[in-house]
């Protein structure tokens, strides 16, 4: 092979590379997109086979998502979804650091069975837990409350975020932590000013994904509410109803609750590709 073709192998390549990767994001945009379009149609033009580029555009899906055409009011729901997936995240990062430091950093006696039985609790179907968990909201008159699935969330979330910050504290240099501890701080501040701040991409990304988690969380969140605690998810099934599935006033709610975890996804996006790579082989 001449010095010439080796030069245009090596440049294609690169190229190559590049069009696939535009392709598989091609593949995951088109269909938010195609929702994106089909939510600023009217239901007919929505219904159409096949589908209509050219329709009329028309904002009458959102009114009706946001109660203007005498709909459902959403705020409600929302702000529960928000309620409990911040509360839930933040007690995640609570006990998840702790735990990890002590898996990671000051590593406790067999840490290896420890981590075991924290991915062991996720093998569990959720479907398998629902029962129990209902019986045991009913007693305790627990049903139809917000805390309630704060609490479901954090103990659903606890183990993953346990696993991903066990791997991002272990990238924490002991010297650090071994310097502070000369100078006197005590567990909680070497956890607070000098872990935290090392392995905040880490923190960020295990936040972002339990609090998409704890956002798009449907089953429990379903069976365990009613009117008082209904979250986002459970409001967008009441748009398929039995008079058929309207597409148009679907495609808008779906955007719209989506909206909250694109926005803090895209805002954390260079935190959690650093999280997700800290350990990365070098």
């Amino acid at each position: 092979m001449t010095a010439a073709a080796t030069t245009a192998r090596a440049r294609l390549r690169p190229a190559a590379l590049t069009l696939l990767a535009w392709l598989a994001g091609l593949l995951f945009v088109l269909p938010v997109a195609w929702m994106a379009l089909t939510s600023f149609h009217a239901e007919p033009d929505a219904a159409t086979n096949p589908p209509s580029f050219t329709a009329p555009l028309t904002l009458d899906s959102y009114r009706e998502f946001f109660g203007l055409n005498g709909g459902a009011d959403p705020w409600a729901p929302l702000i529960n979804s928000a309620t409990a997936s911040v509360f839930s995240t933040l007690l995640v990062l609570l006990l998840a650091l702790p735990a990890a430091y002590a898996l990671s950093i000051r590593r406790v006696a067999r840490w290896r069975d420890v981590m075991f039985f924290f991915l062991s609790t996720k093998m569990l179907p959720l479907v398998a837990g629902l029962l129990p968990v209902y019986l045991i909201a009913k007693n305790t008159g627990l049903l139809d409350n917000i805390w309630l699935l704060v609490i479901l969330f954090t103990a659903m979330n606890l183990p993953i975020a346990v696993w991903m910050m066990q791997s991002f504290l272990a990238e924490v240099p002991a010297s650090l932590i071994e310097a502070a501890q000369i100078d006197g701080a005590r567990l909680p501040v070497v956890l607070a000013r000098v872990v935290a701040p090392v392995a905040a991409p880490g923190i960020a990304a295990t936040a972002l994904i339990c609090f998409i988690f704890s956002w798009n969380e449907m089953l429990f969140a379903r069976v365990l509410t009613g009117v008082t605690a209904e979250t986002a998810p459970v409001f967008l099934t009441g748009f398929i109803t039995s008079q058929g599935l309207f597409l148009a006033k679907v495609s808008a709610a779906s955007l719209v609750i989506s909206l909250p975890v694109l926005a803090a996804g895209f805002a954390a996006q260079d935190k959690l590709v650093q999280g997700l790579s800290l350990g990365a082989v070098k």
